[in-house]
């Protein structure tokens, strides 16, 4: 789906924001708020990133990108080489990070461009929200935050909550998350916010538990190492080499496996794992089903081979 660029605005100091609209000026097909475009940059590469408008808006969709230095270019191509006019190949909306019809409450956790699908989330309440809510949005500076004056608004005190690090430690999530209830949580940020966000709520119901990641498969470890994956319902084997998914690869092979983020934070492409020891790299299981299951979008063999069903 080609869309043209109408607007480039800079959000936050390393932080950009691009408004896409029908070349024709038609409506866009409709997205739910939680809903992340694939674009392809124009360095190539294919990436991910949330929408961050209101949902009731069909004539654009608005996408925050963060100027990653130490990326593999996609970012930095966003940045330098795309411009106002210009047509960027784009998908359609996909949805790994629903908003919860009916929830009692919710909770947003939103670390540094994290912030993105939630604020369609908040936009899409409007004036009347269906439910109590609060967003707690940790970053390092002021500078860095996206979408500050917006959030900063003195209608929205009462709900958000803004931390920045430098200068004042990290911030105590504990009191919003000790005593569980009937509300969902939703945490978008780096990895290592997620976890902690997982450790805290250990003792809430799962399924009231969302996290979402754009670190599409599993990101690299520098102490990565090439295995083999062997398909237990065909016996096809193949190398899965550094910087690829077990997912990227069986497809590359014709192994259509279900899947939806491919950041390890859905569950769609959970697979029963028959031998072998995982390196898991995702935000779903628990310890106890970590010897029988994998998530093939991020996680890795500890030694040389796994047997998957497949």
């Amino acid at each position: 789906m080609p869309l043209r660029v109408s607007a480039i605005i800079d959000v936050a100091g390393s932080v950009r924001s691009f408004e896409l609209v029908q070349p024709d000026a038609s409506e866009l097909p409709p997205f739910t708020a939680g809903s992340h475009l694939k674009v392809q940059t124009p360095s190539g590469q294919l990436r991910k990133y949330s929408l961050c408008n209101d949902p009731a808006e069909r004539h654009r969709y608005v996408i925050a990108v963060k100027r990653d230095d130490a990326g593999q270019g996609g970012s930095i191509s966003m940045h330098t080489q795309l411009h106002e006019g210009d047509i960027l190949p784009t998908s359609v909306p996909e949805n790994a990070f629903p908003l919860v019809d009916n929830a009692r409450s919710y909770t947003f956790i939103a670390g540094g461009i994290g912030i993105t699908p939630v604020l369609s989330m908040i936009r899409s309440f409007g004036e009347l929200p269906p439910a109590p809510w609060k967003l707690y949005y940790l970053t390092r500076s002021p500078e860095s935050t996206a979408f500050l004056a917006e959030l900063k608004d003195p209608t929205l005190k009462r709900n958000v909550v803004i931390h920045h690090s430098e200068g004042n430690g990290e911030f105590d999530l504990w009191p919003a998350l000790e005593k569980p209830d009937s509300g969902h949580v939703y945490c978008c940020g780096p990895k290592g916010l997620m976890e902690s966000v997982r450790d805290m709520t250990g003792h809430w119901s799962r399924k009231n538990i969302h996290f979402e990641s754009f670190n599409e498969g599993g990101g690299v470890k520098p102490d990565d190492k090439p295995f083999t994956v062997k398909l237990a319902k065909s016996g096809h084997e193949f190398e899965v080499p550094v910087g690829k998914s077990i997912l990227a690869v069986i497809r590359e092979h014709g192994c259509n496996s279900a899947s939806s983020c491919e950041s390890g934070t859905c569950g769609t492409c959970r697979t029963t794992l028959l031998e072998g020891e995982a390196d898991h790299r995702d935000m779903v299981l628990y310890p106890e089903e970590m010897e029988t299951q994998i998530m093939i979008c991020v996680s890795r063999a500890k030694k040389e081979r796994l047997v998957i069903d497949l």
